[in-house]
């Protein structure tokens, strides 16, 4: 039950209101559910009659005795013990509702009835369990920093602020899902991103109405400007140097309580086939493997598409030379090149769940055994062509080489439609296709920033860091896509060399 439903039968009831601790302790109780992890401890505080309330499943109990032993120790030596980091103050006219609200976050409270007035104290003691600092599996580099984001928000923050070190980074909270209660932080450089788009995502984060919120993919889907776009309009990652690079070109990043995942926007199409190895490394060695990856993409779309085009409407282009090669392996296969094809792609995505699902060392084993055993299978039983094999596998190869699982996942779904279309019509189909993506990606916008950015619209300075990677010397602007208010990122570098000609 949310939270306003429960307002319609439980009692706006304030701690002063109660006449004894047992009223006290059954009233909380109520507010709570009479769940059975709530733990209510009568103790004797300053020569009173007092309780401990707290949940055992939120509470770290070490750290609560730690902290009452030393609460009873100050209170005997001063009337009125000083608040600290841990123990504060609370006022009587809080209501009951707010205090299970607290105690649900791992807070605890010590309530005492002196001369019929009530003295509360709220006591800091959470349980907090997290992942050790590891390296993110799906964004493995070569080179630079093995650190990932765990499911601790205040760990994640925390490697950023020490990767950042600026008073000019910006943390905003966000409570998501009435029920859930999860914690979502905003990141961004006051003095760089743009403020109409920090306003807009603060409005669409406000605006999320939802009772549990445990998924950042989720919270994705409330935020995001076209929900039906099998394009993601948010880079997810792992890596905090990543979520800090992009902070410093004036994006924003959002991460919730309990998902590694940070998300990142406005960004664009070619943002998604970046990786930081191409910042760890030579900018001519970052530059081949950013080109290689945008044609991984082409290949990963089109392959399958273009060779069932040929096959079945466009056979005179195949060069003389392989023509007979070619006949002689696809003459006795008795169905079309589209089932061929699609029976392949299929057993392909099957072979991938399977070994996603299974534990690592069963999950490669079946993933290479799987392959090797069902191919030379059906080629032998004459199902399947040695060249669809060959379009099949450099298509799946070419799928894999996206550093982003997201836009990995919309290429394989993408090469199904245009493999359709190639077979109804041939060349002209792909054309066709290809124009409709194109269209699509042109209208589709990310945090209100044209998703094909800086090529529609065209911006020559941002070239430099998507198709290229230049020197990091040159690259002296900000990427327009960021829309930044601040666009220089730094001055004249490398004066030095130009003093030593002279």
């Amino acid at each position: 039950m949310n939270e306003k439903s429960g307002k319609s039968f439980r009692k706006m009831q304030y701690i002063r209101e109660c006449q004894s601790l047992d009223e006290l302790i059954e009233q909380l109780s109520f507010h709570m559910g009479n769940t059975q992890d709530l733990v209510t401890v009568k103790v004797q505080f300053a020569d009173k009659e007092s309780v401990i309330i707290y949940l055992e499943s939120t509470t770290d109990t070490n750290q609560l005795e730690k902290t009452f032993e030393w609460l009873t120790n100050v209170y005997w030596a001063s009337d009125e013990p000083t608040e600290t980091l841990k123990i504060a103050k609370v006022e009587t006219g809080q209501t009951l509702h707010d205090t299970a609200k607290k105690i649900l976050l791992g807070d605890t409270y010590l309530f005492s009835m002196d001369q019929g007035s009530w003295i509360t104290y709220k006591i800091g003691s959470p349980l907090v369990l997290q992942r050790a600092i590891q390296e993110p599996k799906n964004e493995q580099v070569v080179r630079g920093a093995h650190a990932g984001f765990n499911e601790n928000i205040i760990s994640n923050l925390y490697q950023v602020r020490s990767r950042l070190k600026s008073p000019h980074l910006v943390i905003r909270y966000f409570t998501i899902g009435e029920l859930s209660q999860t914690k979502c932080a905003l990141l961004y450089l006051d003095h760089v991103a743009n403020p109409m788009v920090i306003e807009e995502i603060t409005m669409r984060l406000q605006a999320i109405n939802t009772d549990v919120s445990f998924s950042i993919g989720t919270m994705e889907e409330y935020i995001e400007d076209d929900n039906f776009s099998p394009f993601p309009q948010f880079l997810n990652t792992e890596r905090p140097d990543r979520v800090v690079g992009n902070l410093a070109e004036g994006r924003f990043a959002l991460l919730l309580d309990g998902s590694p995942t940070s998300l990142i926007a406005p960004v664009n199409f070619f943002a998604f086939y970046q990786s930081p190895d191409d910042y760890n490394g030579r900018f001519m060695v970052g530059t081949f493997y950013r080109l290689l990856r945008i044609a991984s993409f082409l290949i990963a779309l089109l392959l399958p598409a273009i060779y069932i085009a040929i096959i079945s409407f466009h056979f005179e282009i195949i060069p003389q030379d392989i023509t007979l090669p070619t006949k002689r392996a696809i003459e006795d296969i008795p169905y079309p090149p589209l089932f061929e094809a699609l029976l392949l792609e299929l057993t392909i995505e099957l072979i991938r769940e399977a070994g996603i699902r299974l534990p690592n060392p069963i999950g490669q084993t079946i993933g290479i055994v799987g392959g090797l055993v069902i191919g030379d299978a059906v080629v032998n039983a004459g199902f399947i062509s040695n060249i669809m094999i060959i379009v099949v596998a450099l298509t799946a190869i070419s799928s894999f080489v996206v550093p982003s699982v997201e836009m990995n996942t919309t290429v394989r779904i993408l090469r199904f439609p245009f493999m359709i279309l190639a077979s109804l019509f041939g060349f002209f189909g792909v054309a066709i296709g290809l124009i409709i993506l194109t269209i699509h990606l042109i209208r589709l916008e990310s945090m209100c920033t044209p998703y094909l950015s800086p090529f529609a619209p065209f911006h020559l300075s941002a070239v430099k860091d998507m198709f290229l990677r230049f020197p990091a010397w040159s690259q002296s602007q900000r990427p327009a896509d960021a829309m930044p208010i601040n666009k220089t990122r730094h001055g004249k570098n490398r004066w030095w060399k130009h003093e030593r000609k002279k």
